[in-house]
């Protein structure tokens, strides 16, 4: 029950009940639909990117908590940050939350909330599904969304 009580701590409740970067983007050029089938999450992601910098991303769907919260903590944490930026990111939030440690420099901030979802593995795919999902609509090329 300790356990479960640090995992929704005050900062991942406050992300989830009141979400930043909620809702559709407009100006975006970039989206990307996820589904976690294990929750029935299903979000889609929004971004605008401008000379491989993210100047901003909005998410919106039907997602549990920690996806709701780990969407909105990415909002924060990839604005202004170059593609490469983001992927050096991706990869060190996905060892926080499968891990519960981030190798090498790369500061985490507020992401750091997350890390005990490591005890819940099938909550890993709840935390990582926005991120996933930005990775995806980032991978376009295109300067228009994707249809849905």
């Amino acid at each position: 029950m300790s356990d479960l009580r640090e995992l929704y701590q005050e900062s991942v409740v406050d992300h989830a009940r009141n979400p930043r970067n909620f809702g559709k983007l407009e100006g975006a050029n970039r989206k990307a639909d996820g589904y976690n089938p294990l929750c029935g999450d299903r979000i889609t992601v929004y971004a605008r990117v401008e000379e491989d910098v993210i100047r901003q991303t909005s998410f919106d769907g039907y997602a549990c908590g920690i996806c709701t919260a780990s969407g909105s903590l990415m909002g924060e944490a990839v604005k202004d940050k170059s593609l490469v930026q983001a992927e050096i990111l991706f990869e060190a939030f996905h060892n926080l939350v499968t891990q519960g440690t981030v190798a090498g420099t790369t500061p985490m901030g507020g992401l750091t909330v997350l890390s005990e979802v490591k005890k819940f593995s099938l909550r890993v795919k709840c935390a990582t599904l926005p991120w996933d999902t930005l990775r995806a609509a980032l991978g376009q090329s295109n300067d228009e969304p994707s249809a849905p």
